[in-house]
């Protein structure tokens, strides 16, 4: 039985959870001013348009869109159902969660995705039971971590495990506790063949393999026997919620320190993370043996611009592992590499070497790549001029994967002092470089516009983009709802008079009035409707809340919404965050701030609306107009008359010249 979380929980939740602190858990956030901005988590960018409001308890990541409140996040960066997400940040701030039943039609409506994530975190659960109690689990698993060093404590907090040497042990056990087939395949936890099944990891020790959030996603199996046709290692096959190029062992356990420390150790296996966080480094990850990917390094970047990279002893694997260095100068990160001695891997090494004395090696010992690189690479080359050529120009090529051009500048003079060879050669090389990349580019954008110069199309002038008036005002009246809807404004109305001869004029009268009321007396009374479908349910419930309660909290209020109209509330509540990122006042343009001016940026709004509004009139009375002759429609020619009239008043109200 699943189970339904009760109402008093969430609002628990709500209330406690702070959405600085639980983003600062998956992104690195820098205070400004009274917000935080950040990297955006969601797409690969390089300056910060990610923006975290303490005060509104919401986030806004400009560049992809997305926003809301901190279970939005949680939805959006983890995946997570609504429910995962509340007990997520149950289990942060150490809220007891009440529960009620859940049928078992709605367990059948679980999505796929909830499915896997359930069958591979009852797997490891039941891989981990089974190492600590079953007797094949103690015999044979937990003494081979025992013999690898790992305390009780450790095998716990990564939650090891043991999957026994039977055929289907495993999936008979899940099948028994009502875990479907479909997803016990799906996750590649049960091999299928015909009416037969089978465990995947029969025989092995396991690793969970967990997201930032601690989601299991898949594992990592190692086998004990010395049986040659079996993989020594193996891995979950890719799944809807497994993918290895996008997934850090350790990354769960490893977040917080990373940040704190703003370094990453990075490692190539399970056991060298394990053993580094047992002598206690937290901050370090491994890429599970697999070849480093862009997905995994922009993984680290979220929390750390730093990454020092741990090699094996061995001479082979480190001249295998620096083609993972380039990828990671590609995607703007500080480098840093460290070897250990013949024949020690970082878990040998950390094994045997106290805290203080692991710190010190690494720190006496962590090399800048270029440096790193040359002492390598030169080993290979010693008096060899033609290798030392191959060897220079194998670190030029590491050089130009750098984006910043300080940093390459740096290098090149670093490299040049290492190398013993003049900057000048080194800079020409390296502009040959870029020449040869750009002329690369250049051909393959002249093929691109070959294939489509079968058919010339006539050039045409950019159309500027046009901007939606009615849009922006209606966005902007909802603004106003949220961020000043209870309060009591003193407003200037403007009556509409006819003098003795008949000219119109708005004669102005002062009175006090809350804002939502301002606001939606007037749309009442111009009759008006907002178009935006979206604008005018959030209106409605504006307005009724501010009735009925007599003010709106934005932290809550966006709570209650479902996530496409959270998303559109985050939206505008954050617009003006974007002027801190872009630092505007630093650039001399100072932005009005609206609490200063509240009544008037109401009635402008109101105003510029109607004006809007009365455009629109007038444009279709002229279509009328047009269609039929003007001398028959003198009505239509008078009343557009008095429109042109009333627009020029409310215009000279707004000080503006038509």
């Amino acid at each position: 039985m699943f189970q339904l979380i009760s109402k008093s929980t969430i609002d628990k939740v709500f209330e406690t959870s702070r959405v600085e602190e639980v983003i600062g858990d998956f992104v690195q956030l820098k205070k400004s001013g009274s917000n935080f901005k950040g990297l955006s988590p969601f797409s690969d960018e390089k300056t910060p348009s990610f923006m975290v409001s303490p005060v509104k308890q919401i986030w806004k990541d400009f560049s992809s869109g997305k926003g809301g409140n901190v279970v939005a996040f949680l939805m959006e960066h983890e995946h997570f159902t609504y429910p995962e997400a509340i007990k997520y940040l149950a289990k942060k701030y150490n809220i007891e969660v009440e529960e009620t039943e859940r049928t078992d039609e709605q367990k059948k409506e679980a999505n796929e995705r909830e499915s896997m994530y359930l069958v591979s975190e009852y797997a490891q659960k039941y891989f981990h039971d089974t190492l600590l109690n079953a007797e094949d689990g103690k015999a044979i698993g937990l003494t081979y971590f025992k013999e690898r060093g790992f305390t009780n404590e450790t095998i716990s907090k990564f939650g090891l495990g043991y999957s026994p040497d039977r055929w289907d042990a495993f999936t008979s056990e899940a099948l028994k506790n009502s875990y479907q087939l479909e997803f016990l395949e799906k996750t590649g936890l049960t091999i299928v063949k015909g009416e037969k099944q089978f465990d995947r990891f029969k025989g092995r020790v396991m690793f969970p393999i967990q997201s930032m959030s601690g989601r299991v996603l898949g594992f990592g199996g190692r086998i004990l026997t010395s049986d040659k046709r079996a993989a020594k290692y193996l891995n979950s096959p890719e799944s809807d919620i497994y993918h290895k190029s996008k997934v850090l062992y350790g990354i769960y356990h490893a977040k917080q320190s990373i940040a704190k420390e703003d370094n990453c150790y990075l490692v190539e296996g399970y056991t060298d993370v394990i053993q580094f966080n047992q002598t206690g480094i937290e901050n370090v990850v491994a890429s599970s043996g697999t070849a480093l990917t862009a997905d995994q390094i922009r993984l680290i970047n979220r929390l750390t611009k730093n990454i020092t990279v741990l090699f094996d002893g061995d001479a082979a694997g480190m001249r295998a592992s620096l083609r993972g260095i380039d990828l990671i100068l590609e995607q703007g990160m500080n480098v840093k590499v460290c070897s250990f001695p013949e024949g020690e891997d970082p878990d040998s090494f950390a094994k045997k070497t106290a805290l203080e004395d692991l710190v010190l090696y690494l720190q006496e010992n962590a090399k800048d790549f270029i440096q790193f690189k040359a002492s390598i690479l030169m080993q290979e080359a010693q008096n060899d001029p033609i290798k030392k050529a191959e060897t220079i120009r194998d670190m030029v090529n590491s050089i130009a994967k750098i984006p910043d051009r300080i940093k390459r500048e740096v290098y090149v003079q670093e490299c040049a002092r290492i190398m013993d060879i003049s900057e000048e050669v080194l800079f020409n090389t390296l502009a040959q470089m870029g020449k040869k990349e750009l002329r690369d580019a250049n051909k393959k954008l002249k093929q691109e516009q070959k294939a489509f110069d079968v058919v010339k199309n006539e050039e045409q002038k950019p159309v500027a983009k046009k901007v939606d008036v009615q849009y922006e005002l209606e966005r902007k009246i909802i603004e106003i709802l949220l961020l000043y809807g209870s309060e009591e404004e003193e407003f200037e109305e403007l009556i509409l008079k006819e003098g003795e001869d008949g000219e119109l004029s708005l004669e102005p009268e002062t009175y006090s009035a809350k804002v939502f009321e301002k606001l939606y007396l007037d749309l009442q009374q111009d009759e008006v409707e907002l178009a935006n479908q979206s604008f005018q349910k959030i209106y409605y419930l504006l307005i009724d809340k501010l009735n009925k309660e007599g003010q709106v909290t934005t932290e809550t209020f966006v709570n209650e919404l479902d996530p496409e109209t959270s998303n559109a509330v985050t939206t505008i509540l954050m617009t003006e965050e974007q002027h801190t990122l872009h630092d505007w006042e630093r650039q001399n343009i100072f932005v009005k701030s609206k609490e200063t001016t509240v009544s008037q940026l109401v009635s402008e709004t109101i105003l510029s609306l109607r004006c809007f509004l009365i455009d629109q009139k007038v444009q279709h009375l002229m279509n009328n107009t047009n269609e039929n002759k003007a001398e028959n429609n003198p009505h239509i020619l008078e009343e557009i008359m008095n429109y042109h009239q009333l627009k020029m008043l409310l215009s000279k109200k707004l000080n503006r010249v038509l």
